[in-house]
């Protein structure tokens, strides 16, 4: 009589082990997906600010070129409204608006190497030339912020 009494404990106690076993497996396997989502979305977090870190560097050099450009095209006198500064203006505005998004949304190694290459552009398209070469006058500013971009892209 005595087993009698065991049995339906013993059936309980079984179930109660069985369902929390149940429920431990399932939350630790549950725990491990939310840790893989997690890193997933790290990770694509991060190829999305490196495409746009790379979308960045690309446009303030697209506009530098250009500013350059138009900095070898000055000629020796010019007029505000004239055909020069109607091309000139537009192209250090986006120079300008390009040096922005370097500063928002790039690592800040690369502020200060697009700042000094956006000021020497700026020079060079709005001063007299001081004799010394165009290209010589641009080359380190430009060889030092391609280098930091990619020092940051790697």
């Amino acid at each position: 009589m005595a087993g009698d009494l065991w049995t339906p404990v013993a059936s309980m106690v079984g179930v109660a082990v069985g369902g929390g076993l149940t429920y431990l497996t399932q939350r630790t396997t549950q725990r491990a997906a939310d840790r893989a989502e997690e890193r997933r979305r790290a990770a694509a977090l991060a190829e999305e600010r490196r495409a746009e870190h790379i979308r960045t560097v690309l446009e303030f050099v697209r506009c530098a070129l250009e500013a350059e450009g138009v900095a070898h095209a000055r000629p020796p006198r010019w007029e505000v409204g004239d055909e020069w500064y109607r091309t000139a203006r537009p192209a250090m505005d986006g120079l300008r608006i390009a040096e922005n998004g370097v500063q928002l949304l790039c690592a800040p190694g690369l502020h200060a190497p697009a700042t000094a290459y956006a000021r020497a552009l700026n020079q060079a398209v709005w001063q007299e030339s001081d004799g010394t070469g165009l290209a010589e006058r641009l080359e380190p500013f430009k060889a030092e912020f391609l280098a930091a971009a990619r020092r940051g892209l790697s």
